[in-house]
C-alpha cells in the first residue's frame, strides 16, 4: 500500500483533495475544495500512538507539504502532542464539571463535580473553546451564556422531562455526595422486542424492512470473496497462511492492560511497576528463537521494530505474540520504538465494510536483542517531534 492509502484520519490527509473518493461503494471523481491543511486535536492521543502504522502516520505530519499547522489540545505531553506546533494545556475531570447518562450498563447519571482548580495555566476544554469562539465572535452563540456548571444543570433538568423525573436537583447530589443516581431496572431491555413481535407493523430500516444475510452495496465494496452472503472463512491480507509469513511467521495481536486506559496512564511509574510492558511468546516459539523468559527481544516487520522484554508464557498459542495496545511510541535515534508500542507493528489497511483499522491483521517476527543495544529499566522518552524525525529520515 502507498502512503496515500489506509485508515481514514491518514489516508485522507495523505490524499488531500482526492481523499472523497476513498469512500462509498462505487469509484468517485468526487474532490475536496482543499487538502488538509489544520488538525485541531481535542483529547486524544489517537492522531499518532493509537494509529495503526505509526511510522507512516508520523511521516505524513512530518510533510509540511500537507497539514501546515496542528493543534492538540490535552493534559499529557503524549506522542501525538509532541507532532503539534501549539499545545494548549486543558484540565484533567477532577478540574472542571461533567455529567454523564449510563450509555453502556443501565439507567443512570454520573456526576463528575469539580473539586480542584485547574493548575498553572491549564483550563478546560468547555473554558477553551469558548474562548476560541469570543475570538471568532460567536462567544454567545457557542456558550449560550452558561458556564460547566450551568450546563450541568442544564442537562439534568433535560434528564427529569425525559428519562429520568425523580432525579433529585444538583444541590441535593452534592450535598449527599451521590456520585452516581440509577434508576432501578424494572424490565430488561429486549432488542428489536417491537420488531419480532410484530414485523409487518414494525418493519426494520432495511428496503425491505426484514434482516438480510447480504447487502448488494456491501458486496461492490470488496466482491463476494470479500463479503459472502454467508459466513465463511475468508483470508486476510496478511495472515500465516500468506507469503509474508515465510519472513514474518508469528501473528500480531493486542489487549487492553490493567496499566493503562488506551493510553491513558502510560507515563504512571506505580502502573508500570505494577504491569509492566512486555511482549508474550510461547515457549514453543521462545526456544526456537534461543529467547528466555524476561530477555529483551527485537518485535518487527516491514512497518517497523519495537524493542521490549518478553514474557514466556503458555498462555499464549504457538505461532502468535500479543503486545498489550497503548504504551507511549518513543523511537530512538534510529526509529525503532523503545517502548513496546504495538501499532509500529500493525497495518493501517482498513476494514472494507466500517472504514475501520484492522489492527488484530499483522504478522512480525520475534529476536533476541543485540547485547547492551536496549536500555534497562523503564524507558526514556526522547522528543520525537516533526523535526527531528524529518532530521532522522533524512540520514537514512
Amino acid at each position: 500500500m502507498g502512503e496515500e492509502d489506509g485508515v481514514v484520519f491518514s489516508g485522507t490527509v495523505a490524499r488531500g483533495r482526492d481523499a472523497a473518493a476513498l469512500f462509498g461503494t462505487e469509484p468517485s471523481s468526487r474532490r475536496l475544495g482543499t487538502d488538509v491543511k489544520l488538525i485541531y486535536a481535542v483529547a486524544t492521543n489517537a492522531l499518532v500512538n493509537q494509529h495503526a502504522n505509526v511510522n507512516r502516520t508520523a511521516r505524513i505530519l512530518a510533510d509540511e507539504s500537507k497539514v501546515e499547522f496542528l493543534v492538540v489540545q490535552d493534559n499529557f505531553l503524549t506522542p501525538t502532542a509532541r507532532f503539534a506546533d501549539v499545545v494548549l494545556p486543558a484540565c484533567t475531570q477532577f478540574e472542571t464539571w461533567g455529567v454523564e447518562d449510563g450509555w453502556k450498563y443501565g439507567d443512570e447519571v454520573i456526576l463528575m463535580p469539580k473539586v480542584v482548580e485547574p493548575p498553572g495555566e491549564c483550563r478546560s476544554d468547555y473554558r477553551i473553546c469558548a474562548d476560541l469562539a469570543k475570538r471568532l465572535g460567536v462567544e454567545k452563540a457557542f456558550t449560550e451564556e452558561r458556564d460547566e456548571r450551568g450546563w450541568v444543570e442544564w442537562v439534568l433538568d433535560r434528564y427529569r422531562e425525559t428519562r429520568f423525573p425523580d432525579l433529585p436537583p444538583l444541590d441535593d447530589l452534592l450535598e449527599k455526595n451521590v456520585g452516581v443516581w440509577a434508576k432501578p431496572v424494572t424490565r430488561p431491555a429486549v432488542a428489536f422486542e417491537e420488531f419480532r413481535g410484530d414485523p409487518e407493523a414494525h418493519p426494520l430500516d432495511t428496503p425491505r424492512g426484514r434482516s438480510r444475510s447480504s447487502r448488494r452495496r456491501s458486496t461492490r465494496r470488496g466482491g463476494p470473496t470479500r463479503f459472502p452472503p454467508f459466513r465463511k472463512y475468508v483470508e486476510e491480507w496478511e495472515s500465516p497462511f500468506g507469503q509474508e509469513a515465510a519472513t514474518y511467521p508469528l501473528q500480531v495481536i493486542g489487549h487492553h492492560t490493567l496499566h493503562r486506559v488506551h493510553s491513558t496512564h502510560d507515563n504512571n511509574d506505580w502502573l508500570e511497576e505494577a504491569f509492566p510492558q512486555r511482549v508474550y511468546l510461547n515457549p514453543l516459539d521462545a526456544g526456537e528463537r534461543g529467547v528466555a523468559d524476561g530477555d529483551e527481544v527485537r518485535v518487527f516487520n516491514g512497518r517497523g521494530a519495537v524493542r521490549l522484554r518478553c514474557r514466556v508464557t503458555s498462555r499464549i498459542l504457538p505461532g502468535v505474540i500479543d503486545i498489550p495496545q497503548g504504551a507511549w511510541w518513543t523511537p530512538d535515534e534510529r526509529g525503532e520504538d523503545r517502548r513496546g508500542n504495538v501499532n509500529v507493528l500493525t497495518s493501517e489497511r482498513w476494514t472494507p465494510l466500517a472504514y475501520g483499522t484492522a489492527q488484530h491483521t499483522a504478522m512480525a517476527e520475534v529476536e533476541r536483542a543485540e547485547k547492551g543495544s536496549v536500555a534497562t529499566g523503564r524507558a526514556k522518552r526522547p522528543r520525537p517531534a516533526a523535526a527531528a524525525f524529518r532530521r532522522r529520515e533524512g540520514r537514512r
